[in-house]
């Protein structure tokens, strides 16, 4: 069963990429999906087995490699981590599946998009049912391969091609790191196995090695080595600027990546190596550092983005920093929880951009938008729960409210009762993020579906540069930018459009509620077992929370609702008088805090000058000067001198008989040869 919920995908990716052309567009969207289908059926009977009944097992499939000590089979690991992430995925990937079906109707590179989703499906099942690092390490990169020809899919865009190119070398730095995690695991434990490492693990406490003039911890070293690596997959602070420009690919590449597959494999990787991190308190802080930072961040960026799709990838950036966050103050539980709740909603929401930008005309720009609520009643009830579940309503007193109420509450919650300066870090920037996420989800919700409709306008009240610079969700639309489009011809999606969100709507609103008690309530560590580490002294979220506290998210939430209601419904002209302003604040959070300026002045423009030079010098006139291009030369050269010789003239020719006697005669009598 675990080899067909893993290897089906991979099936289906090879029938539509080989086969493509006989069986045709119909036929590779009809195969992949019915396989992504039935991995999913499979994988939630996977979850009540391993999860519930704690029938967890390792499947070994063959022996991979043996060179000299060093051994690796491949095995599939399958225990409550890896059966959450199987259904978070294959759930998702197969509702992408169905969703695709209407969005790339028409698309002519349909066989191929549908061969490159189930191969993105199949990476990121190789990756969560690793046995040892080396498997995780073939899952990671395949993921990353996955994830460039997806974002690159409308490879005739220059801008499409730029943004994949970036997410790969970008995701290649944040993979250097994890690659000398790797080394370092192996030189250490002398094995990639996870369980041996783990075990082997504690007896390492304390151990330092001499690098240079310092004495570092080794434990340390190897989980932040590992973490930068998911720093990159999951577009953490530092390593996020590819995230937003993944927005080039087609809605549901967005939703598959942003949602519950690809950037998501960062918290799982940390989760997965909890039993290391545990033991480093040093790695732990770092982690939450990054998480808080990234949660705030991100947020701070998403208040004043208009593109639609791009609001809500910075608000994926940001929910991935809660993530680890509650990793990093040990609340594994808690983490996985949200990335679990998180799949739902997010993916409800991209999901309906998705059907708000086809209505649209493939029109983006939220200043375009407005009044959408009745031409699209469902999206808009679809957008409305997405919102209600990533802002996290709720009623505390009561505990009932939508997924994240549960999942983002306990994360607050966690990073508040660690009882450390860093989890105080946390607790505040986490808890300000609330608020800014409040304020950007309903500013997007009420600027697309509230208001009066925008649509039918020219451009001029739009920024110039603006406005060009606005991505298409499609490259070849009949409508591009600056089109007038009447409110009469915003329709609904088609039916395989609308089916993945209704599917969708209903996790976010009762995911959490669900699975709570087994994530971080009573029953967690009988469901969680031994597949994560549980913090020593943490009661997995039984703590006594004070009062301010539980309340602090709801009032956040609040008040990043009626700033939005109040300047986009009762005063909308304020927002466009304080943007043509252009204030300092305004231009550095809508500038994405100048990071990829920044990136452009430090690393882009030396990098391409230092190629510029060893091109020109290096390759051009040293090896190539003095190597085959100056070999070749002086050759050339000789020959046109022996050239000259074949005149055709017969004294020429005598002439030159009778030097060659004078030097034979010089020769012969310098050498006394005539004696």
């Amino acid at each position: 069963m675990y080899t067909a919920i893993v290897f089906l995908p991979l099936l289906g990716s090879a029938i539509a990429g080989l086969f493509g052309r006989f069986i045709g567009a119909r036929g590779s969207e009809l195969v992949t999906t019915l396989l992504l289908f039935v991995s999913a059926a499979l994988s939630c009977y996977a979850f009540y087995d391993v999860a519930i009944l704690g029938h967890s097992q390792i499947v070994r499939i063959a022996q991979w490699m043996v060179s000299g000590d060093f051994e690796a089979d491949w095995a599939l690991r399958i225990d409550t981590l890896t059966a959450v992430m199987l259904v978070v995925v294959t759930g998702v990937s197969s509702l992408v599946h169905l969703y695709s079906v209407g969005y790339m109707h028409g698309d002519p590179g349909r066989p191929r998009f549908f061969s490159y989703l189930s191969f993105f499906t199949f990476a990121m099942l190789m990756l969560v049912t690793a046995n040892n690092f080396l498997q995780m390490f073939f899952g990671w990169e395949g993921v990353g391969l996955a994830s460039y020809l997806l974002i690159g899919f409308w490879y005739e865009r220059p801008s499409a091609n730029a943004a994949a190119i970036k997410a790969f070398i970008v995701n290649r730095i944040g993979d250097f790191g994890f690659m000398l995690g790797i080394f370092g695991v192996f030189f250490i434990f002398g094995t990639l196995d996870f369980d041996t490492v783990f075990r082997a693990a504690p007896h390492f406490v304390g151990h330092t090695f001499h690098f240079g003039s310092w004495d570092i911890d080794i434990l340390a070293t190897l989980c932040i080595l590992l973490f930068i690596g998911a720093m990159g997959k999951s577009a953490q602070f530092l390593l996020h600027t590819w995230l937003p420009d993944a927005m080039e690919g087609p809605t549901p590449v967005s939703a598959l990546i942003h949602a519950a597959t690809m950037v998501t494999a960062g918290v799982f990787l940390v989760c997965r190596c909890s039993p290391m991190f545990q033991l480093s308190p040093t790695a732990l802080a770092f982690v939450t550092f990054i998480g808080a930072t990234t949660a705030f961040f991100a947020a701070s960026v998403g208040l004043f983005q208009n593109d639609i799709k791009r609001v809500i990838a910075y608000s994926t950036c940001s929910q991935l920093g809660y993530m680890f966050a509650a990793a990093g103050v040990s609340a594994y539980g808690a983490a996985m929880f949200h990335l679990f709740t998180h799949a739902f909603f997010k993916a409800l929401l991209f999901l309906s951009a998705g059907a708000v930008i086809t209505a649209m005309r493939h029109e983006q720009d939220m200043r375009r938008m407005g009044g959408l609520a009745g031409r699209i009643p469902f999206t808009w009830a679809t957008m409305l729960i997405g919102n209600l579940a990533l802002t996290g309503v709720g009623i505390p007193l009561l505990a009932v409210g939508t997924a994240g109420f549960y999942s983002k509450d306990t994360i607050i919650n966690a990073t508040f009762t660690a009882g450390t300066g860093i989890g105080t870090y946390a607790f505040v920037l986490t808890l300000t993020a609330a608020a800014m996420t409040s304020f950007y989800s309903w500013r997007q919700f009420l600027m697309t579906f509230h208001g009066r409709y925008r649509g039918a306008e020219e451009d001029t009240h739009l920024e110039h540069a603006d406005a060009a610079a606005r991505a298409h969700d499609e490259p070849n639309s009949d409508h591009p930018h600056g089109h007038v489009l009447p409110l009469s011809e915003v329709h609904e999606s088609p039916l395989s459009m609308l089916a993945p969100l209704a599917v969708l709507a209903v996790g976010a609103l009762f995911a959490g509620a669900i699975f709570d008690h087994w994530f971080v309530g009573a029953d967690a560590h009988g469901f969680w077992r031994n597949a994560i580490a549980f913090a020593a002294g943490r009661n997995t979220g039984e703590e006594n929370i004070p009062t301010w506290v539980e309340f602090g998210p709801f009032v956040a939430t609040i008040l990043g609702f009626a700033i939005a209601y109040y300047y986009y419904i009762l005063r909308p002209e304020l927002p466009a008088r304080l943007a043509a302003r252009r204030g300092l604040l305004y231009l550095f959070l809508y500038n994405k805090w100048y990071f990829d300026e920044l990136y452009d002045v430090l690393f882009v423009r030396p990098s391409l000058w230092l190629g510029r030079i060893l091109w020109k010098l290096g390759d051009g006139r040293i090896i190539d000067g003095l190597g085959p291009d100056g070999i070749a030369a002086r050759v050339l050269d000789a020959t046109r001198g022996a050239v000259r010789l074949q005149s055709g003239y017969v004294y020429h020719y005598a002439f030159a008989m009778l030097i060659g006697v004078v030097a034979l005669a010089t020769w012969f009598i310098a050498t006394g040869g005539l004696r």
